[in-house]
């Protein structure tokens, strides 16, 4: 395999008109066939590019190809958000009466899906503390069907043990699915580790820009092709424009993950010591509680981090209101920083309480860095902190 960077530029080589240094938006919802042996081709074949734009289309599958080479697997497909990858995919793996174990600490969409949606259709699920590779195990039944893993975590930053988990489900005959969203393939490959399927919400990193709104699930042909098969029917497609937009996002990911990792490191570093600040949550840290498994795992800890206020919620949003640079918004992954009350956020889709069950507490912040300079980044929080701090 060629190094990421250059991977990440030419790992959709042969898919676009040779002579087009950018490809192409194919914008076009259907595509016409030469006779009916050709139709009958297009139409029947798995992950078609040239037949309907819900089962494909040419930006589809440059992008699919790009990122499913990057994390070091088969295939890929795109969907129309990170929420459409993982309810696609857990639709396409699960039966009634089968059994999911899923982080409590975890993306908040996730546990919407897994402990509601899901248990509609007669799916049971068990959520486990994710730093606790016993409760995995003992969270195993005949049923279990599916581990759903998310590492680091959003937004508590904690790590699950790819290695450990990844071989517990497969021990049980059950499949391992890791969201790589906050890590990427930059800084973490589960599929090192035997991770089945890796899923991200391209919304974030992938795309980087804010701009479009994307997910993307990468593994085996095979099992891509039984994911597929949910995908057009469920029909989470991806536009043509949005899939050209993260192609063109992912050519610089190495570059900004390289900025996104210095700039999280260096503000989780100095705003430890700031008075107003009881904790921060971030896996490069020393001071984490995984820190060890996070270097043993991870190349890079992400851009990602969150900050535990000693005022609580009056403390948070003081925080937010004095921050000049960061932007107060929801999603992360974006060249500019984001940061977000996340009891705020997800209140209308996860019970309060359990938020607060899992330590989502009122005084929590997240911030996801942008690819600011460093040092800017620095004053604008130090300050914003002085002035929570009174």
């Amino acid at each position: 395999m060629t190094g990421i960077g250059t991977t990440a530029i030419h790992g959709d080589d042969g898919l676009a008109p040779a002579n087009a240094v950018s490809p192409p938006i194919v914008q076009s919802a259907t595509f016409s066939a030469d006779s009916d042996e050709h139709f009958t081709e297009v139409a029947t074949q798995q992950r078609s590019d040239a037949f309907y734009t819900r089962y494909g289309n040419p930006n589809h599958a440059q992008v699919a190809a790009v990122v499913a080479e990057l994390e070091g697997v088969q295939a890929g497909l795109v969907t129309a958000s990170g929420m459409g990858a993982i309810t696609t995919m857990t639709l396409a793996l699960l039966n009634a009466g089968d059994h999911v174990i899923v982080q409590r600490s975890t993306y908040g969409g996730t546990t919407s899906l897994t402990t509601g949606l899901l248990t509609r259709f007669g799916v049971t699920c068990t959520q486990v503390d994710q730093t606790d590779v016993d409760a995995f195990a003992r969270a195993l039944t005949p049923q279990t069907k599916l581990v759903l893993v998310e590492t680091p975590s959003n937004p508590l930053l904690e790590l699950t043990d790819l290695a450990a988990v990844i071989d517990l489900a497969h021990a049980h005959g059950a499949y391992a699915i890791v969201d790589n969203t906050f890590a990427t393939p930059v800084n973490q490959r589960p599929a090192a580790f035997g991770a089945d399927l890796i899923w991200h919400s391209a919304t974030k990193f992938l795309g980087g820009h804010s701009d479009l709104s994307a997910g993307v699930v990468v593994g085996s042909a095979e099992l891509i092709d039984r994911v597929w098969q949910t995908s057009i029917v469920t029909g989470s497609t991806l536009g043509p424009i949005d899939a050209w937009l993260l192609l063109r996002g992912i050519r610089t990911l190495p570059l900004r993950m390289a900025r996104h990792n210095d700039n999280a490191l260096a503000l989780a570093r100095a705003l430890e010591a700031h008075p107003a600040v009881a904790r921060v949550r971030y896996p490069g840290l020393a001071s984490h509680p995984q820190h060890d498994l996070a270097a043993r795992q991870m190349s890079g800890y992400g851009g990602v981090f969150s900050l535990d206020l000693a005022g609580g919620r009056a403390a948070a949003s003081t925080l937010l209101a004095e921050l000049r640079l960061a932007k107060r918004a929801a999603s992360l992954g974006s060249v500019s920083t984001l940061v977000v009350h996340p009891r705020s956020m997800w209140a209308a889709i996860v019970d309060v309480e359990q938020l607060a069950g899992i330590g989502i507490s009122e005084g929590l912040v997240r911030v996801s860095t942008g690819i600011e300079e460093t040092a800017d980044l620095l004053a604008d929080f130090t300050r914003a902190l002085d002035v929570v701090a009174g």
